[in-house]
Formats: C-alpha cells, sequence, structure tokens
C-alpha cells in the first residue's frame, strides 16, 4: 500500500523533529505507536470476524447437506419398511391360506399344526435363578476356602489387613 523505505522514514522523522520539537517527539511517538497498535488490533479482529461469519456460513451450507441426506435416507428407509412389511404380509397371507387349506382338507389333525409354529413376538427372560446358584455355596465353606462375601471399604480394609502391633 504505502511504499515507504528507510530513506523516507528519515525524511519523516527528521521533519516531525523540526515540526514537533525534541521536548515532545517522544510523547507523540508513543501516542503514534499506540494509535498504530489499536489500528492494527482493530484490522485484525475484523478479519476474525469476517473469516468466523464465512466458516458459520460453511457450517450452515454443510448442515444443510447433511440434514438433506439425512432426509433422503429416512426416506429411504421408510420405502424399504413399507415393501417389507408388504411382502410379509402377503407372505403371512398365503402360509395362513396354506395352513387353513391343510387342515380343511385332513380335518382335525392339523388343528395344532398353526400352534407349533407360532412365534412369540416379544423375548421372554428365562429367569434363571443365579441368586440361588451363588447361594449354594454354605458359608463355612466361603470362609474356609477365602471367598470374599461382602466388598470392603478401603479404610476397612487397610484396619483388616494392618499389622499387627504387639
Amino acid at each position: 500500500m504505502f511504499d515507504l523505505d528507510i530513506s523516507k522514514l528519515a525524511v519523516i522523522g527528521v521533519v516531525a523533529l523540526v515540526v514537533i520539537g525534541p521536548e515532545k517527539l517522544p510523547r507523540v511517538a508513543r501516542t503514534v505507536g499506540a494509535l498504530i497498535g489499536k489500528a492494527q488490533r482493530y484490522v485484525s479482529d475484523v478479519k476474525a470476524e469476517v473469516n468466523r461469519s464465512m466458516e458459520l456460513d460453511e457450517l450452515k451450507k454443510m448442515k444443510e447437506q447433511m440434514e438433506s441426506a439425512a432426509r433422503d435416507v429416512e426416506g429411504a428407509v421408510q420405502t424399504n419398511v413399507i415393501d417389507f412389511e408388504k411382502d410379509w404380509q402377503a407372505t403371512a397371507g398365503s402360509i395362513t391360506n396354506t395352513i387353513t387349506s391343510n387342515s380343511d382338507s385332513s380335518g382335525s389333525a392339523t388343528s395344532n399344526y398353526s400352534d407349533e409354529f407360532h412365534v412369540p413376538l416379544e423375548y421372554k427372560h428365562p429367569k434363571k435363578k443365579w441368586r440361588v446358584k451363588q447361594s449354594a455355596m454354605p458359608l463355612w465353606f466361603k470362609a474356609r476356602s477365602g471367598v470374599r462375601r461382602q466388598a470392603l471399604s478401603g479404610a476397612a480394609r487397610v484396619a483388616r489387613y494392618r499389622p499387627k502391633l504387639k
């Protein structure tokens, strides 16, 4: 922007020395330096704000792209689910028709046929009694073999295993 050489700066310094005077020159130089520093900070703040706004715009665009991609994926999944449900209902209807036609042709012999292939719709836990299995070992055997029955706090563990002073 400005083409300042050392020779031009020297000329400006000599003119300032003559015009301002040697007593006021240091104070004016400090003031000019402070003003230049403030101007540089202001320019850097403006640049940072512009960069932030540009990055924010880019992030908004990226967010919109991600949302549109998510909507596309959601639509594709929904169409696949609907197609699967239609196929499933058609298959279930054909199986039901086959079962009912078999039960009509063979009488009551296959009336329990549909019950044999009944699939439960939700998971049922087998209800294992693990507490009973753990407590099946007698306490005296646990004490003798050193199985820990209760959790100890840090202070209780220190008190228990601290060597006894005699």
